[in-house]
């Protein structure tokens, strides 16, 4: 208990004395992370639409294997970009490894299996006869997408929650593919899990809690939209 209390203090005093280091570690996790959750919603809604509702051999095979995605571990992705970014890999001559971008493709990559199978579902579950009426109503293929995906808004958004949280949360991969550098790549993970590894646990608590706060904060923000839409 005490050593909880070390750590809610060392977080509050982190953030009221404006510890530079922190909060540049705190915005460099929010930058890393939305960017990689628009990356994976860029790429992960308009598949899960397209499993939902094209028709064509091996459908069912694709959305299985979508949620087998789900559960993807974040160092089996990590390793994967690892190889791919590494200096004698394929695409080492980018030169991304040990960069943001790199956490990025490896978030990307665990959060997109993830948004594509809720897209799927969420479509999925809608009534077949709602189809029917949009066609009736004359909506030509765009419209048809965009009327379908606007019934299924609301279980879109936790979709959208879903992937955050687990970009967000992860560890692993960003280790792995960032290097955890001052300063460049660190994020309040891995800056989390350096700080253990020196034995400063009320300074890990610290961040840990600085992390909680910020995905509270996040889901309000995205609850507040969902309740709002579940009203219209």
């Amino acid at each position: 208990m005490e050593l909880i209390l070390e750590g809610l203090g060392e977080a509050w005093r982190l953030l009221t004395t404006g510890d530079g280091d922190i909060y540049g570690i705190t915005l460099r996790t929010a930058l890393i992370t939305g960017t990689s959750t628009f990356v994976a919603l860029l790429i992960g809604m308009p598949v899960g639409l397209g499993l939902a509702l094209a028709r064509f051999p091996g459908q069912r095979g694709l959305v299985a294997l979508a949620n087998a995605g789900t559960g993807t571990p974040p160092v089996v992705a990590g390793l994967l970009v690892a190889i791919l970014l590494w200096r004698s890999g394929p695409l080492g001559d980018l030169g991304l490894i040990y960069t943001p971008g790199a956490i990025v493709i490896a978030q990307a990559l665990i959060a997109t299996p993830i948004i594509i199978a809720i897209t799927a579902a969420a479509v999925m579950a809608l009534p077949p006869t709602l189809h029917l009426q949009v066609r009736a109503m004359g909506a030509n293929q765009r419209q048809y997408l965009w009327l379908i995906a606007r019934e299924a808004r609301l279980p879109l958004l936790v979709a959208v929650m879903a992937g955050f949280g687990a970009v967000v949360s992860e560890v692993g991969a960003s280790m792995m593919v960032g290097g955890n550098l001052s300063g460049e790549t660190r994020v309040l993970t891995t800056a989390a899990v350096l700080e253990v590894s020196r034995g400063n646990f009320g300074a890990a608590l610290a961040l840990g809690f600085i992390l909680l706060f910020f995905i509270i904060a996040i889901a309000a923000v995205l609850t507040t939209v969902q309740q709002r839409a579940r009203r219209r």
